[in-house]
């Protein structure tokens, strides 16, 4: 593998100290590793240096990357990028339901954080056996479960996500029509990914100005780059729009502390 350019970059906003970023969702499209169509559709490669090059200028201190539905349940490109960019990131993966205890152990050790259920993509919306699987990896080795939906279709099954120790909802929660679901899940405790602003069908200001009203400790920032599908990738401004709709306060919660609190990442100066 090249090199791995350090990041060197920093964001700051006239009076505002650099506070840094943790990138709460990003992908690694690695295209020396497993890749498969999902609904017809197969992304373009986007390396760790494509992703340094990108948030070039960004103060980013660590993150999470996220396995695709385009990635299955591999592990291997996941376990190469958390080698190559160090204990500062943390991996959020896609399990087979047969994955032993000790695999998870040793993925805990390799800096994985979290289970993400896509059902988004096409993943079977068993909300029981998600449930299941999200108890066990939180007794075994402390994760939370992520989830990728749309929010207005986790409305049926609203008691038994509030019951699940540790959730996040990708991107919003996608829609206007998922908002009450989705304010009823942080006000059980569940975090929000802050990401993916060209994609969702909401008012996002509100939405986050809603979230961090509720618990300010809720939301988390990520680029989500490359942005696959999504109709408009990240964007620097959407870090000022966080400035300008939480404050600085609730904004570097939202940049950096929730989801370095979240995440654990091995590296001592993620953990402000």
């Amino acid at each position: 593998m090249a090199e791995v350019i350090p990041f060197t970059g920093y964001y700051r906003h006239d009076h505002r100290e650099p506070h840094g970023c943790f990138d709460a969702h990003l992908h690694i499209i690695d295209p020396r590793f497993l890749l498969i169509d999902n609904q017809g559709y197969r992304p373009a490669p986007f390396t760790i240096e494509d992703y340094q090059k990108a948030t070039r200028g960004l103060d980013i201190r660590g993150g999470a990357v996220v396995s695709g539905s385009f990635q299955g349940t591999d592990q291997d490109y996941l376990l190469a990028a958390l080698e190559a960019l160090g204990g500062d990131f943390v991996g959020v993966t896609q399990l087979p339901d047969e994955i032993s205890d000790a695999r998870l152990l040793e993925l805990d050790e390799a800096g994985v954080r979290a289970i993400r259920f896509n059902l988004k993509r096409g993943m079977a919306p068993d909300i029981d056996a998600m449930a299941r699987q999200a108890q066990r990896v939180f007794d075994l080795v402390g994760w939370h479960c992520e989830i990728y939906a749309d929010a207005r279709d986790l409305a049926p099954h609203l008691t038994l996500l509030r019951t699940l120790p540790s959730v996040v909802i990708d991107h919003l929660g996608l829609s206007r029509e998922g908002l009450p679901t989705l304010l009823a899940l942080v006000e059980a405790g569940a975090h929000v990914k802050a990401t993916s602003f060209g994609r969702v069908s909401l008012d996002v200001p509100a939405t986050l100005a809603a979230i961090a009203d509720i618990n300010p400790h809720a939301l988390m920032f990520g680029t989500d780059l490359p942005g696959t599908r999504a109709p408009r990738p990240f964007r620097e401004g959407d870090i000022e729009l966080l400035h300008n709709t939480l404050g600085d306060t609730n904004a570097m919660l939202a940049l950096h502390d929730n989801a370095a609190a979240l995440y654990r990442p091995r590296g001592s100066d993620s953990v402000a």
